[in-house]
């Protein structure tokens, strides 16, 4: 049987807080143990307290969620889901993933209406995974050494077996891919395509970010884009990212909201099998920290084409699920920690 988890929620709002313990009070195995209107609140509530996991609005007065979150991890890690507002900003969000919050989740606008509870069922499974997260992994991203770029093996084009990188990854992905990305060096020989399970509107944004950090060029992918060596392409949130052959051989990108039976949008199985359809047995997919099982599927289109799959290792998820589903299906050739990740993919190419 489940374990109860045991949940505090913060946020200046008396009725935001209400709500949000609606939602959670959903699930029989989550207890809202008390709730926090600031930052300076929710320390004293997870001292008294001690729960399981935190739900965290980021603009609040006296302390926010930022400071929160700053000083709590550097009293004693807890796993943090922040639960605000996009316009409020979207560098908020990314800013708190830093910090060391395991995921967020955009809280509806228009909250005097039944929408605030279409993201209850997303709230619960958040708040169920950030509660299995080992409270070692929760560290604010400034902390863990990046190490400088891999050195890439001097290789002939004609020796580069491998057309395209393509990397399936969920929660705890902007951190990981934070740490991944920026070792890719400059002179990478070969195409990356992205997909990362995010809210809409926010991963242009962390495409910029990542862009900044790394040697590699990185952006949120475009309708009709050439795919490139050298350059990492992000699926827009909302958009399936696949590629079609032209009749001069170039491969370029397309953007749909088909399939639309999906549980993400964009599904890394879809982009894996269009990437194995392109390319055949040229393609290196990596699937890596996140919950559920999308990039499984794929991984098996990749496999069946005579491709090859890297999955990260338990050790460094923050959330085990999407490698372990093709660990589990036996496609995995090779299990790799993040730390070794980027080295892994430059020997497989």
């Amino acid at each position: 049987m489940e374990n109860i988890l045991r949940v505090l929620v913060v946020d200046d709002s008396a009725y935001v807080r209400k709500v949000v313990k609606q939602m959670l009070s959903r699930s029989p195995f989550v207890e809202v143990v008390s709730t926090a209107k600031d930052g300076e609140e929710a320390l004293e509530m997870v001292e008294k307290l001690k729960p399981d996991v935190v739900t965290l609005d980021l603009i609040m007065p006296n302390m926010d969620g930022f400071e929160f979150l700053r000083s709590q991890m550097a009293r004693r890690p807890v796993p943090v889901v922040v639960v605000s507002i996009a316009h409020e900003g979207g560098e908020q969000a990314l800013a708190a993933l830093d910090a060391g919050a395991v995921d967020f989740l955009q809280k509806p606008t228009a909250l005097a209406t039944e929408k605030i509870f279409d993201i209850a069922d997303e709230l619960i499974s958040k708040v169920k995974a950030a509660a299995k997260v080992p409270l070692n992994r929760l560290k604010p991203i400034d902390d863990r050494a990046i190490a400088p770029p891999a050195p890439l093996v001097a290789k002939s084009p004609q020796d580069i077996g491998v057309a395209l990188v393509a990397i399936g990854i969920s929660t705890g992905g902007p951190q990981a891919l934070s740490y991944l990305i920026p070792q890719l060096p400059a002179d990478f020989p070969v195409a990356v395509a992205i997909v990362l399970h995010m809210p809409v509107g926010y991963t242009e944004l962390y495409a910029r970010r990542l862009n900044q950090l790394s040697q590699i060029e990185v952006v949120e992918a475009k309708e009709g884009q050439e795919v490139r060596p050298g350059l990492v392409l992000l699926a827009p949130a909302g958009q399936h990212l696949t590629f079609v052959r032209t009749q001069s051989g170039k491969v370029v990108t397309h953007l749909s909201a088909r399939p639309f039976d999906t549980l993400h949008r964009p599904s890394a199985d879809v982009m894996f099998q269009s990437a194995a359809e392109v390319w055949g047995s040229h393609v290196l997919g990596v699937v890596m920290t996140g919950m559920g099982s999308d990039g499984k599927q794929g991984a098996a289109w990749i496999k069946s084409q005579g491709g090859m799959i890297l999955t990260e290792a338990e050790s460094s998820c923050i959330v085990y699920g999407m490698p372990r589903s093709v660990v589990e299906a036996g496609l995995s050739d090779k299990v790799v920690p993040l730390e070794q990740m980027a080295a892994a993919i430059i020997n497989s190419l």
